[in-house]
């Protein structure tokens, strides 16, 4: 194998390694995206707002009866 040889085929190994790189880091980051749309669809992680420093009378029920 000549020296060309040789490194046209250690380069090609190098563009595949980065290949595979950025795919794995693309499908990581797909997959922590959709975790987060499930998350919110699901209402998970959320919390009641507090309602400690808002007037009496906020927060209650309303009457749509009226």
């Amino acid at each position: 194998m000549d020296m060309m040889a040789m490194v046209s085929t250690m380069l090609a190994a190098q563009q595949g390694a980065l290949q595979s790189n950025i795919a794995a880091t693309l499908t990581k980051q797909n997959m922590d995206m959709e975790k987060s749309t499930v998350l919110t669809l699901l209402g998970a992680g959320q919390q009641a707002p507090s309602l400690a420093n808002v007037g009496a009378g906020i927060g209650g029920n309303l009457n749509i009866a009226a």
